[in-house]
């Protein structure tokens, strides 16, 4: 049986690793991902001279190291705390909700993963970036964001995982 870590463990954790990065970094280097992005893109394709690219390399470098180490963290959490380390392309509460078609997951996945990243841009930032920074630092974007995207979580969890008759 995987051994868990309560909700309170998982939000002191957290807040500790924020306060950690805050700390060391300041607030100019905001707890984040999705900078990365656009800044690995600009390395790997030379667009480094465009003015976009310019104004990632301050978040997007570091961001690059956070997202390692974010794997690599889940990764030994999965192994030795929780030991549910394991590869599932579809899920077993969605294989029981909504079938076991691979493509049907990777489909929706897609689907989910952009409008909630689309959603966090426009406001400003990355899902991360807003829940774990920009609320600490009562950013109303931030506020927005984490509420809009809870709402949203709530409807989309209950039209997909409802059972079925």
């Amino acid at each position: 049986m995987p051994r868990k870590i309560s909700w309170w463990q998982g939000g002191l954790l957290i807040s500790l690793v924020v306060l950690f990065t805050f700390s060391i970094y300041g607030a100019n280097k905001p707890f984040g991902c999705s900078t990365s992005i656009p800044y690995f893109s600009s390395v790997i394709f030379d667009l480094e001279d465009y003015d976009y690219a310019k104004k990632t390399v301050a978040s997007g470098s570091w961001q690059i190291v956070m997202l390692f180490g974010a794997l690599l963290g889940g990764f030994l959490t999965s192994i030795f705390i929780t030991k549910s380390f394991g590869i599932r392309l579809v899920p077993s509460l969605w294989k029981d909700r909504r079938g076991s078609s691979v493509l049907n997951r990777f489909f929706w996945s897609f689907i989910g993963g952009f409008l909630i990243v689309f959603g966090a841009r426009t406001a400003g930032g990355c899902t991360s970036g807003h829940l774990l920074s920009g609320i600490p630092q009562l950013a109303v974007s931030s506020f927005i964001f984490g509420i809009a995207m809870m709402i949203s979580l709530f409807i989309t969890g209950r039209i997909f995982y409802r059972k079925k008759d």
